[in-house]
């Protein structure tokens, strides 16, 4: 039996925090808010029409965009809430709700393998810490051999810088760049924030 996830315990506790984070995203994107940083990355990073996974996709924000792009993307969330909302307002991804520590598309009639593996919004912070190196590992199962994944936490959240990177050669992945930024600021000892791209190893 695998561990729940930090996020579904928040949820366990608060019925109404998934609909919360939903109209969170949805009233910052009816202000105008930059939603988009992250996509705007992973598109420069992949080749047109790329297969892309969206790895704890949420709401849908960054898939969405990532389709509007022109890229196929199959996003995948551990939170029914958040899938539904996701098919509500960006159609044009393949959204399914799935645990990342036991992610088998194939299983689920979805071909692989992807070209780009995305994983934003503190996804990584929200996993059974049980389950991290599993989850890596199961992200590395789906990702081309020529592919990348594009993993961003903030620091202070209960997972070490450090230690994602050994869970993460652990996993047979190797850093290809580590930024501070969604943006593409270089990353060091003291930034807040890791985007970190790593090819397989």
């Amino acid at each position: 039996m695998v561990e729940q996830s930090l996020w579904m315990q928040k949820v366990a506790a608060d019925p109404g925090h998934s609909h919360w984070y939903i109209e969170r995203f949805r009233s910052m994107a009816r202000a105008g808010d930059d939603l988009a940083g992250e996509a705007r990355l992973v598109d420069a990073l992949a080749r047109r029409h790329s297969r892309i996974l969206d790895a704890g996709c949420g709401p849908g924000r960054l898939g969405g965009h990532l389709v509007a792009a022109g890229h196929h993307v199959v996003g995948v969330d551990v939170d029914p809430a958040l899938i539904e909302a996701a098919e509500q307002d960006y159609p044009g991804a393949h959204w399914l709700v799935g645990d990342l520590a036991e992610l088998d598309l194939p299983a689920r009639g979805v071909a692989e393998p992807f070209d780009v593996i995305v994983s934003a919004g503190n996804v990584m912070t929200f996993l059974a810490p049980s389950t991290r190196v599993q989850v890596l590992g199961r992200l590395r199962a789906h990702l081309a051999d020529d592919g990348r994944a594009v993993i961003g936490f903030g620091a202070n959240r209960g997972y070490r810088f450090d230690e994602f990177l050994d869970h993460a050669a652990q996993a047979r992945f190797a850093p290809d760049l580590l930024l501070s930024t969604w943006d593409v600021r270089p990353f060091s000892d003291d930034s807040d924030f890791l985007v970190a791209i790593l090819r397989p190893s």
